[in-house]
């Protein structure tokens, strides 16, 4: 059963490109993998779900004798499709793993023109689901006189690429609009801060893009989701919502401070 096993994983693996990006696009440790690979080892009942969900086959399919497994998932195998769904969904799939120290709440914290001079201050949450990294994000703002107020919901996935945490949501309100955030991880043993860039289209005064430094402060357990949406706003740079560490990285650089009026801005 193990040889059978290992035999048929390196088939579908060959299917697949490199081992690395197989290893990569599951989330498990490549060491460990070439055990399973060599027959050395077998994969936790976790694993294997992971490893048979990502080739899209049945735990069964991965023990079935070598050659009914080439007859039936291999040879007689339809094409996966390479529609539009799979080129978004493969980037995201199975990241619960390499993501998982970074799952909880953070406070998000960024420029925007809609609300001029000002930094937004979002929660947003990552959870897993189904071996996805998903986020949920709220924005609660309300001018001080008053006049206007702005409530967001974002829903979307993450992935790890490379060095870089790469968050892509969709507006559930309004016009459903596409905000991108890019992180960098940080390697300490609790993460506190993870800083870089986030792009979306503003929606006040005018309808345009725009590109901010973005920092994301995670928010402590003690404190209540009903505290974390209160804490959410707009607030001007030298308000005492701002932690100085926050304040600044969004404004260590004076031309930051111009995202506000619309102009673009990369870090």
């Amino acid at each position: 059963m193990t040889a059978d096993f290992s035999r048929n994983l390196r088939s579908i693996c060959a299917e697949h490109g490199s081992i690395a990006r197989v290893c990569r696009e599951i989330g498990i440790n490549r060491q460990q993998f070439n055990r399973y690979l060599n027959g050395t080892g077998l994969p936790s009942a976790h694993n294997m779900r992971r490893i048979a969900r990502h080739f899209d086959l049945t735990e069964a399919d991965l023990f079935s004798s070598h050659e009914e497994f080439n007859l039936r998932c291999l040879i007689g195998r339809p094409k996966q499709s390479s529609g539009p769904a799979d080129l978004m969904t493969a980037a995201f799939r199975d990241q619960a793993a390499t993501l998982r120290p970074y799952l909880g709440f953070y406070h998000a914290h960024f420029w925007t023109p809609t609300w001029d001079g000002m930094i937004l201050k979002s929660l947003v949450w990552l959870r897993e689901i189904d071996g996805f990294v998903t986020t949920r994000s709220l924005e609660r703002i309300k001018s001080t006189e008053a006049s206007h107020s702005q409530k967001s919901r974002y829903e979307g996935l993450v992935t790890r690429r490379g060095n870089r945490i790469y968050i892509v949501e969709h507006e559930m309100m309004r016009e459903g609009s596409i905000v991108e955030t890019i992180l960098t991880p940080s390697y300490r043993q609790e993460v506190k801060y993870l800083r870089g860039t986030t792009m979306g289209i503003a929606w006040q005064p005018h309808i345009m893009p725009y590109a901010s430094r973005s920092i994301w402060k995670r928010v402590e357990d003690k404190v209540s989701i009903r505290d974390a949406v209160r804490a959410c706003g707009a607030f001007a740079p030298n308000s005492r919502q701002i932690e100085p560490a926050i304040r600044a990285f969004l404004t260590e650089n004076q031309a930051l401070a111009n995202t506000a009026n619309g102009m673009n801005l990369l870090v």
